[in-house]
């Protein structure tokens, strides 16, 4: 089979789709033909050598996949060769195939194509993990998702509001709030020229949580846009690893900082991600009350393309890699 290899030794750390050795389906495995894919920024930090996979997984870029069984490992029941499934990977979706562990996979709706369904699942389990497993947001309640017209943020409005919750995002752009609003935000803030902890202060009086991705640069905004018990996520460091901290305030609001990541997680933590999931949004996924928002699909041999897209912020959602047609 093809799939796409980082090439270490040039300084833009190129990416070719090259020939590499058939993966073969391990006890309780799942052999898919990929017939799509999707970019994430841990796709970006592993190519920058930033990211590394953990033990066991595929060492290529790709955390999300689409496509059909081709075949049956070890132990497995419940699948046939020919179903057309997506998955959450810890690594290998760029690629034409991946032994995947059944548990993690998920059949597609007959009115579904592998685009859509490649631009599920990382963004829609991270959301729903970090809003409702970590932080436990309950209907009612408000939250502030930084990053509000990615692919995490598109994912996480949607299922903010499909349980009663107010959504506050931050944007850079006024596309970006604008596809914000329209999702279901009430508030969108231009983090460039506004302070989005005031304005999250006057709008709504605080927020009971927020998903950020900023880290450092944003810590204590953060603090100050909480509520009392106000719990904050951190699901990436993009304004850097490092801040100071006023405990005090910590301590009057009793705050919670959550860190969070996904790929790392054991099988068992992320078959009930899957599983919770499954039960507390699936049904109004396969009946389009929610939906991935997708940027763009590109040919899987324009990845390059498809990371610069990310890394400039020029995506609006998803942008999926087409593997087959």
């Amino acid at each position: 089979m093809k799939a796409i290899l980082v090439d270490e030794t040039s300084p833009e750390r190129a990416l070719r789709w090259a020939e590499v050795p058939d993966p073969v389906p391990g006890p309780g495995e799942v052999l898919v033909d990929i017939h799509a894919t999707a970019v994430n920024r841990a796709d970006l930090l592993q190519r920058a050598g930033n990211y590394p996979p953990p033990p066991g997984a595929p060492s290529y870029l790709g955390l999300e996949m689409a496509g059909v069984v081709a075949g049956l490992g070890p132990g497995v029941t419940g699948w046939q060769v020919g179903e057309r499934v997506c998955a959450l990977l810890a690594g290998g979706g760029y690629a034409e195939r991946i032994a995947v562990p059944a548990p993690l996979l998920v059949r597609l709706p007959a009115d579904w194509d592998f685009v859509k369904a490649a631009a599920f699942p990382e963004v829609f389990y991270t959301a729903f993990v970090n809003l409702f497993m970590e932080a436990q947001l309950q209907a009612g309640e408000s939250v502030l998702i930084h990053g509000g017209a990615s692919g995490v943020g598109t994912a996480a409005i949607q299922l903010a509001r499909a349980e009663g919750c107010r959504v506050a995002v931050t944007a850079g752009s006024p596309e970006k709030r604008r596809r914000s609003l329209e999702l279901g935000a009430e508030l969108a803030v231009d983090y460039r020229e506004e302070d989005f902890a005031a304005a999250v202060q006057e709008r709504l009086g605080g927020v009971d949580v927020i998903l950020d991705i900023s880290g450092g640069a944003y810590l204590e905004r953060n603090l100050k846009a909480l509520k009392l018990k106000g719990r904050l996520v951190l699901i990436a460091l993009l304004g850097g690893p490092t801040a100071p901290i006023d405990l005090g305030l910590v301590l009057r609001k009793r705050l919670r900082l959550i860190g969070s990541l996904l790929r790392s997680r054991s099988l068992e933590e992320k078959t009930r991600i899957v599983e919770g999931f499954a039960i507390r949004f699936w049904p109004r996924m396969a009946a389009g009350r929610i939906a991935p928002v997708i940027e763009t699909a590109l040919p899987i041999t324009r990845a390059a393309e498809a990371h610069q897209l990310l890394a400039e912020n020029r995506n609006i959602g998803k942008v999926v890699l087409v593997v087959r047609q």
